[in-house]
């Protein structure tokens, strides 16, 4: 199952997107979601603070593990940043970073450029299970 949608540039849609996660993804532990809500969260605020454009959130899930793309047509490459831990803002990839499986960057291939930050939480990743259950 593979669920895509559109959202508009305005913080608003933030958290349209996390509902529309959450909701594509029915039958997974809270636990589970509470960090796809984050991440999602994350994500979809830095393209709302860092580009001019809509963004998509992709979601895909079966029984070994959740994968959630989102892209914009912003330019630059998203990295993560290291600040210090009295910073307000700054740690979204790091977050990323920290509570996937794995996760990465991509240039889009469409017209007009952007990218795409995706994160997969794997279902046989020790990291994610003892999430699962905490």
């Amino acid at each position: 199952m593979t669920s895509n949608r559109k959202f508009p540039n305005d913080p608003n849609a933030v958290r349209a997107a996390r509902k529309f996660a959450i909701d594509e993804l029915p039958g997974y532990a809270p636990e589970l979601l509470d960090v796809v809500e984050l991440l999602v969260s994350e994500l979809a605020g830095n393209c709302v603070r860092h580009t001019d454009s809509t963004f998509d959130v992709e979601v895909s899930g079966d029984r070994r593990r959740i994968r959630v793309a989102v892209s914009d047509r912003g330019p630059g490459k998203p990295a993560v940043q290291h600040v210090d831990t009295s910073a307000v803002a700054g740690r979204g990839l790091a977050l990323v970073e920290t509570l996937s499986s794995s996760w990465g960057v991509r240039a889009s291939r469409r017209p007009g450029g952007g990218k795409a930050v995706w994160f997969v939480l794997d279902l046989d990743d020790e990291r994610v299970r003892t999430r699962m259950v905490a």
